[in-house]
This record gives C-alpha cells, structure tokens and sequence, in this order.
C-alpha cells in the first residue's frame, strides 16, 4: 500500500506543470529562431547564394563611363608666315572629354569555369548550413534531455525523501514502544539528512541544466515533459550497422561537403590552365570632346566598335606554377574526401553502438528495477516480523531509486544516440524530433 502511495507522489511530482512544459519538438522551433550560431550559419548560407551571382556578372556585359574636365593654362609660340619670327602666345582653355565604354567578352574559358566553380560554392553553402541545422538539432536533444534527467533525478530524490520519512518515523515509533533500537532512528535519520544534501545539489544542476537549454530557445522553461509511462525504445532501422556506415559514406554532411570541395578542386586545375589560352572580347566606346583652343571652339565625337583579342605569351611561369598548385591541391582534397568517408564510417558504426549498448542497458536496468521493488517489498516485511534491520530497508530504498534514476538517463543518453546514428548518414530531420516528441507526450 505504502509502495503504491509512493508511486502516485512520484508520478504527480514527475508530471507536475506538465500542461505548460516544454516539449522537444517546439524546443527546437524556438532555438531556430533564437539561437545565434544557427543565425550565423544562416546568414553565412545568404552570403554564400551571392557566388553564383558574382561568377555570372564575369559573363555578362561590362559597362562603364568616364568623365574628365581640364584646364589648361600656359605660353606657346607660333611662327610668323611673314618676318619668320615666333610670335608668343597664352594657353587658356578648358578640355572636356566623356568616353562611355562597353566590353563583351566573347570567349574566357577561366570566366566560364569560375561560373561553375561558383554554382558548386552555392551548393557547399546549402550543405554546411544543414550541417547546421543538423548540429542545432543534436545541441537541443542533448540539453532537453540533460534538463529532463535533472529534473526526474529531484522527483526520485523527493520520492525517496517521503519513502525514508515514513522509515524515520516507524523507526521512531518502535523505539518508543520497545522493539526497536535507537540506532534505528539515528540510521533513518542520517539517511534522511544525506537525501536532503543531495535534493540541494540536484535542485543546483537543474537550475545550471534549465539555462543551457534556455540559451538555446531563449526561455526559460519551468519544466519539461517527461517519457510516457511504459514506453518502448524501438530498435534502429535498418538493423544492420553495415547499412548505416554504407548510407554515412555517402550521405554523411561532411562527406558531401568534401566531395564538393573536391570537385571545386578538379575545376581549379582547369581554370589555371585557361590562363595559357587567349581571351576574346567585343568592344565598343563613345567619346564625346570639346574644348576651345585660341578662342576657337572645338568638339569630336566618336565611336568605336570592334573585337579585342589577348594572347598571353609569358608570365614568368606563373600560369605553369598555378597549374602544378591546383593539381596538389586537387590530390589533397580527394584525400580530405577519402578522410570524411572513414570518419564518417567510424562515426555511423560507434553511433550504432551507442544505440545497441543502450537499448541492452534500458533492458537490464528495466530488470534491475523490478528485482529491486521485489527486494524492497521483501525488506519492508522483514522489517515489520522482525527478521530485518532498519538500515536493510533504507538500502533497498536507496537501491530502488537509484535503479529508477539510471533507468532514466539511460532512456534518455539511448534516445539521443538514435539521432547522433541519424545525423552520422546525413538523415537526421525534424521528423525524427517529432517521432521523439509523440513518446514525451502525456496520457
């Protein structure tokens, strides 16, 4: 009877609040909204669009307008058709000159490549920004669930509180009838002060658990809801660690974004090369000029149109040194790609792991818990015949809590492995979130 009556002040103290907790899936709408490394990845990802813009307006045509006023002041001299003699004269007149010009370039193999280069720069700025998002959304399922064990741990340790109180008091109550011992009473006391002790710090590392999940959705929330009751943790699909590091070599974020890189790489070894080829352009310019020389005005305009060709002959090896550079690089980033594969591999199959050890340890812990309420239950009726000792009962207390709070951190640290194998294949959305999200939901 005492047991269930314990079981209800748990449930009560574990759901309290629960109609205005936090919940895992609007946590992570709110950090997307608040959180600032997010919104620098963001912003990052907006400057990135810009390439493609910057590598097209090489392709496009170039206009340009120049103006130029001069005042011209000095002596000159002309020579005399009569005498043969120079006759000096003053120099004072305005030069005006406007040149519009307009260029098209014709053919620039290294500006045609540069455009492509700058397409794959885009699609390496979407990538890291779903690395991004990807990251945020482990940051918020770790600090959830952080919070949460926090925030069971002061619901077992109240629990236990009231479970060693009503000892004390039994205790109390024998002693003064004459079955029991003094020390009876000094042992659940002792027990009693040392649960208190260690409400105090669990009530410290929820306050510290409560504002590293608030300096990611930009509240503070009064609490969190918790796992259903009798909820089953499913296994990975698919259930072969094999498959996953396959799905990881290829769709691990990192792996993409080197692969891209690489081909950003391979592009720059033919952009080097384009500048051993010629380039050419379609000119055309508009000069307008008026000045007033001897107090004879004086204008022109004209224009010019035409093809404009450039032929690069030496450059003191530079072209031939840029070409060797891009090919090294080129080399290094197809190792760089070979590196991410392997991570990425390592990564899937130690996540897979992680997900396979804590699903065994929720099972032994599961089992651990009902052969712990056994041992209690037996404790408290040996107690009562007198086969038992006060400080058996405390113990088998003590163990039965501290079952149910490693119960429940390993739920958690089990729920949040399942995503880091997500995100190692590049899988990881808000989808999986919210499938979490359904098993917080309170019944």
């Amino acid at each position: 009877m005492r047991m269930k009556k314990l079981s209800a002040i748990l449930s009560v103290a574990m759901m309290s609040g629960s109609a205005s907790a936090l919940d895992l899936l609007q946590a992570y709408r709110d950090a997307l909204v608040y959180d600032s490394q997010f919104a620098s990845a963001k912003l990052q990802r907006d400057a990135g669009r810009e390439r493609q813009v910057q590598g097209r307006a090489a392709l496009l045509p170039q206009a340009g307008f120049n103006a130029s006023v001069a005042k011209v002041n000095g002596d000159g001299s002309s020579t005399n058709a009569l005498t043969g003699l120079p006759t000096p004269f003053k120099l004072d007149y305005t030069d005006q000159r406007y040149v519009l010009q307009l260029k098209q370039p014709l053919y620039n193999l290294s500006s045609f490549i540069a455009f492509d280069q700058s397409k794959l720069q885009v699609a390496a700025s979407e990538v890291q920004f779903e690395q991004s998002r990807i990251d945020l959304a482990l940051r918020v399922a770790q600090a959830y669930f952080d919070m949460l064990a926090s925030q069971d741990a002061i619901a077992f340790i109240q629990a236990q509180k009231i479970a060693i109180a009503e000892q004390l008091a039994s205790a109390k109550r024998n002693f003064e009838v004459g079955t029991a011992t003094i020390t009876d009473t000094h042992e659940a006391q002792a027990r009693f002060d040392l649960t208190e002790a260690q409400e105090i710090g669990a009530l410290n590392d929820l306050e510290i658990k409560r504002n590293q999940l608030a300096l990611l959705t930009g509240q503070v929330p009064d609490g969190l809801r918790g796992l259903a009751a009798g909820v089953k943790l499913s296994p990975p699909e698919p259930a072969t660690v094999d498959q996953w590091v396959v799905n990881a070599e290829s769709g691990n974020i990192g792996v993409v974004a080197q692969g891209l890189a690489a081909e950003i790489a391979k592009l720059d070894i033919r952009r080097a090369s384009a500048g051993h080829l010629p380039t050419l352009d379609a000119v055309a310019s508009y000069t307008d000029s008026k000045s007033a020389f001897l107090s004879s005005p004086f204008s022109s305009t004209v224009t010019n149109i035409g093809v404009q060709l450039n032929i690069p002959i030496f450059s003191g090896y530079a072209t031939s040194s840029q070409v060797t550079q891009a090919i090294a690089l080129e080399e290094k980033a197809r190792a760089d790609l070979d590196t991410a594969r392997r991570n990425a591999a390592q990564g899937a199959r130690s996540a897979y792991l992680g997900v396979q050890s804590g699903l065994s340890q929720v099972r032994a812990l599961e089992a651990a818990e009902r052969s712990s309420l056994l041992a209690l239950d037996a404790n408290k009726l040996g107690y009562e015949v007198g086969v038992r000792i006060n400080i058996d009962v405390l113990n088998a207390q003590q163990q039965l809590y501290s079952t149910r709070r490693d119960l429940a951190k390993a739920r958690y640290e089990t729920l949040v492995a399942g995503l880091k194998l997500k995100a190692a294949s590049g899988a990881l959305s808000e989808a999986d979130l919210a499938e979490i999200n359904a098993l917080l939901e309170m019944h």
